[in-house]
C-alpha cells in the first residue's frame, strides 16, 4: 500500500553527476583574449599611458592572446585503444 512508505523513500532523489558545461576552444580563447586585453588597457591607463594607445595596446595583446590560445591552447588528442583491446 502506498501509504506505508517512508518520508525518505518518499523524497528520495537519484544520485545526479554535476560536471562544468563543456564550452569550444574557441569561446574559451575569447574569454581569455578579453580579459588580457581589459587588464592591459586597464593597467596602462594607470600607468598614465594615453587613452587611446592604452586601448591600441589592450586590443593588440587581446588579439595575439586570442590567436596564441586557438593556435597552441589545446592538448593533443589522445587515441582510444580499439575494441577488441579494451578486454
Amino acid at each position: 500500500m502506498w501509504i506505508t512508505r517512508t518520508v525518505a523513500e518518499a523524497v528520495r532523489v537519484r544520485a545526479v553527476h554535476l560536471r562544468a558545461p563543456s564550452f569550444s576552444r574557441g569561446v574559451i580563447a575569447f574569454i581569455w583574449a578579453l580579459v588580457f586585453g581589459l587588464y592591459v588597457w586597464l593597467g596602462g591607463l594607470a600607468v598614465g599611458v594615453n587613452g587611446g594607445t592604452a586601448f591600441i595596446f589592450g586590443a593588440v595583446t587581446g588579439f595575439r592572446g586570442l590567436s596564441a590560445v586557438m593556435a597552441f591552447g589545446a592538448d593533443a588528442p589522445t587515441r582510444q585503444p580499439r575494441r577488441a583491446d579494451r578486454r
